[in-house]
């Protein structure tokens, strides 16, 4: 048995893909560019095994058995990593190995936290240490079974090239700036619902080209000058322009999920009570010190300097009171210390908006992180010896 076991971590698109030009290949409208966050605390983590032993493919998602064979984009990107491993004619195993492969994430599935983002990320890099292949065709590959998967293998901040060739080629994830380029950026996820949303990010991006009149307007006009003004913010880490940027992206992404027809409809009463939040908080501070984003779903991801974070989340705390606020199941991921001085001066503060009782489920704080990599085998979600799950 021949067995691999890796990560990936969830992307935050900053300046959004939405809309489709090849259903079947996933080639995007226009580029894209994200922000990779830490593995540490929201990952996807993949083990795959071939045997000769094995009678047929399976696959197991978050402990649930999952059609294999059935899925097209799985054997998309099983078939293209396979493409790769003969073409290097020197096959680790017989390419008729049938397949066993796990995954499971730290963090809730289908709920607009990119979670298939890094699950796909996640089964391209596993199948390709698997195989033994490193190519640079990962990044189309991992494209192939969800769009935004190509930014997940790499870490630090990732632009997505939509490319002009028919075949897709040339649509390609590069990197723009490493993790160790802004290391005190912090993200603080605040999750408003990490149930199923109704409306899948497929189907509300074809329900867009079909009938919306501002995506095409967006595509052409706006994204190419805000991936430009993005990435120069990045490199020169530039706050406000980044904070900026990345709002107006955000809100015109979801002017364009409700120009779609019918609507789709993401964001609830809580998520626009947070954009609201974030800017009374930066309008009180007199500066831009915190940004949101949020993808398709309702949950927020919000952009703050490490040196920012206690003040932030003593705003959140007041704004969106929890009675779970002490509880280390509310506040995931990095701690934070808060500073009562902060708090005091915030809660004096009669501008401030206070929110009804425990609107929010939970927060992730995490930050900037590296792109997907391959663990050691005492990391493996799948037995060596009959190549089943192992139990949690």
């Amino acid at each position: 048995m021949f067995i691999e076991t890796c990560i990936a971590p969830v992307n935050m698109a900053l300046i959004k893909y939405w809309g489709k030009r090849d259903e079947e290949l996933i080639l995007p409208i226009n580029d894209s560019l994200s922000m990779t966050l830490s593995t540490k605390e929201m990952c996807a983590k993949t083990t795959a095994a071939a045997s000769p032993n094995f009678k047929q493919n399976r696959m197991w998602l978050n402990d649930e058995d999952v059609s294999f064979d059935d899925n097209p984009r799985v054997l998309r990107c099983l078939k293209e990593i396979q493409r790769l491993a003969i073409a290097r004619s020197d096959l680790k195993f017989p390419i008729d190995w049938k397949l066993h492969v796990v995954s499971r994430n730290n963090f809730p599935t289908a709920a607009g936290l990119a979670s298939s983002a890094a699950g796909y990320a996640c089964l391209v890099y596993t199948l390709a240490c698997l195989y033994g292949v490193e190519n640079e065709e990962l990044t189309s590959i991992a494209r192939q079974g969800s769009g935004s998967a190509c930014r997940s293998l790499y870490g630090g901040f990732v632009r997505w090239n939509m490319g002009t060739k028919a075949d897709g080629t040339d649509s390609l994830a590069v990197p723009v700036a490493p993790q160790s380029h802004w290391p005190n950026m912090h993200v603080l996820i605040l999750v408003v619902n990490d149930a199923k949303k109704k409306t899948s990010s497929t189907k509300g991006m074809k329900r867009a080209l079909e009938t919306s009149d501002l995506i095409a307007h967006r595509a052409k006009h706006c994204v190419p000058e805000r991936i430009k003004a993005i990435t120069s913010a990045i490199k020169n880490q530039d706050f406000c322009s980044f904070a900026e940027l990345t709002m107006k992206d955000s809100n015109q992404f979801h002017a364009i999920a409700l120009d779609t027809f019918p609507p789709c409809v993401y964001m609830n009463d809580v998520s626009h009570a947070i954009v609201e939040f974030v800017h009374l908080f930066n309008k009180i501070l007199g500066s831009t010190v915190v940004a949101y984003t949020f993808d398709a779903g309702p949950n927020a991801c919000l952009y703050v300097l490490e040196e920012n974070v206690s003040q932030v989340l003593s705003a959140i705390q007041i704004s969106f009171p929890n009675d779970a606020a002490n509880n280390v199941e509310y506040l995931k991921g990095i701690p934070v210390e808060y500073s009562k001085t902060e708090h005091n001066i915030l809660n004096g503060n009669a501008v401030f908006t206070t929110n009804r009782k425990n609107l929010l489920k939970y927060i992730i704080h995490t930050k900037v992180g590296d792109g997907a990599k391959k663990l050691g085998k005492e990391e493996a979600l799948l037995n060596p010896t009959d190549g089943l799950p192992m139990k949690k």
